[in-house]
């Protein structure tokens, strides 16, 4: 006896091939009929779970933000450690690298921002957001006398930065690159 494709089955189907796609080609590679032969449905089957390609992007970057921010938060109830968080936290992006060479899916939309539907901007927006808070909150125990403001500054510059650096290891396509930015970036004192 076959087993029963559901609804909620195929919306993942087309999740996960939209999150392939974006990863390794940005938001605007997203083709509602590609979308359709990868996961052998008809275009509109996809329309059905996402009416437009704004509502699908959305969709996208709201559960990478919340995967993430979940992740993010399993670490900090793991450790409070600075230099251990900031390890694990630059390790997530490095995976990303490490699979097929792709980048975070937000990272990618955002240079595309201005192509972007405002209901994707707000999640793309999100995203980073949610970085910077949990950056903020991992310095404050590497940097307990450090103002609300310093806190936020040194948080964007390392998410900037982290996401900068996995920018420019995938264009050269060369991990390494990734790694020694990285040290370069502990060496300098920019991430504890």
């Amino acid at each position: 006896m076959m087993a029963r494709t559901t609804k909620l089955d195929m919306r993942e189907a087309v999740m996960a091939a939209a999150k392939t796609t974006v990863q390794a080609h940005g938001y605007n590679a997203l083709s509602f009929r590609e979308l359709a032969k990868d996961v052998g449905i008809k275009s509109a089957s996809v329309h059905y779970h996402f009416p437009t390609k704004g509502d699908l992007g959305a969709a996208l970057a709201r559960r990478y933000t919340e995967e993430g921010a979940a992740y993010l938060g399993g670490l900090l109830a793991t450790s409070t450690n600075p230099t251990w968080c900031m390890e694990q936290y630059t390790a997530i992006f490095r995976s990303a690298l490490m699979n097929d060479n792709r980048m975070c899916l937000c990272g990618i939309m955002s240079a595309e921002f201005d192509d972007l539907p405002s209901e994707v901007r707000v999640e793309v927006d999100r995203f980073a957001q949610a970085n910077v808070a949990w950056l903020e909150t991992v310095l404050a125990q590497a940097r307990p006398k450090a103002s609300p403001q310093d806190l936020k500054d040194h948080a964007m510059a390392i998410f900037a930065a982290v996401e900068g650096a996995q920018l420019v290891a995938r264009g050269c396509q060369d991990i390494a690159i990734y790694d020694r930015t990285i040290r370069a970036y502990r060496a300098a004192g920019l991430i504890p």
